[in-house]
């Protein structure tokens, strides 16, 4: 191990990283009110999330990278879908207390979440070397569907009500705590939600405008 620095900075993590400052550009973004460029951040960070465990598995690994890659993919991910929706929907939604407590609830369920993901995978790890088919719980990149897919139908005036957001934020949030086997996608699971990433990035810039609410 390289002891002249703290971590490890190799190209199986890079994903990770720029999901991160994706990430945290989106929180910026949701400060200034600019909530497009928060939706396209969120989409940029699960896009990143979607095939930063590929490019991991490119490299032969020791435990130790294994563990961090773990860890540092999970706190990623709090950051990356719960903070960042969770401030989204807060301000959006003109920070409404009751507003707040969801989205502090949602956020507590995802740490919950990805906490539990990280004791289960690494006992999977210890126990058999094939790749994970599915996931128990809905996986927290869920949200970076969800919110893209209600913000558009809010903004196109299809949903008049703010209200949506939060209502989001429970069934997500419920989602993250039940224990349902949901099958990992495959290559084709993973094109089909590219494809409609691209059509919610396509209905953006050429019928939404860069308005902000």
């Amino acid at each position: 191990m390289d002891k002249k620095r703290i971590g490890y900075y190799d190209y199986t993590v890079i994903l990770t990283y720029l999901g991160l400052l994706f990430a945290c550009c989106g929180i910026f973004q949701v400060m200034s009110k600019q909530y497009w460029l928060a939706v396209f951040c969120l989409m940029a960070a699960g896009v990143c999330d979607m095939f930063d465990g590929t490019v991991a598995k490119t490299k032969e690994r020791d435990d130790g990278e294994k563990c961090f890659g773990i860890q540092i993919d999970s706190l990623s991910d709090l950051v990356s879908f719960g903070a960042l929706p969770a401030l989204f929907v807060y301000n959006i939604s003109g920070g409404h207390p009751a507003v707040g407590i969801i989205s502090a609830l949602y956020i507590l369920a995802a740490l919950i979440r990805l906490a539990y993901f990280n004791v289960l995978e690494q006992q999977r790890q210890r126990e058999t070397p094939d790749r994970k088919s599915s996931f128990l719980g809905v996986p927290v990149t869920t949200i970076a569907v969800l919110l893209p897919l209600v913000y558009v139908i809010y903004d196109y005036h299809l949903l008049h009500s703010r209200v949506i957001f939060s209502l989001m934020l429970i069934v997500i949030g419920a989602g993250f705590l039940t224990p349902v086997t949901i099958k990992k996608p495959d290559a084709l699971g993973k094109l089909a939600l590219i494809v409609v990433g691209v059509a919610e990035a396509a209905v953006m810039f050429l019928f939404m405008g860069w308005d902000a609410v």
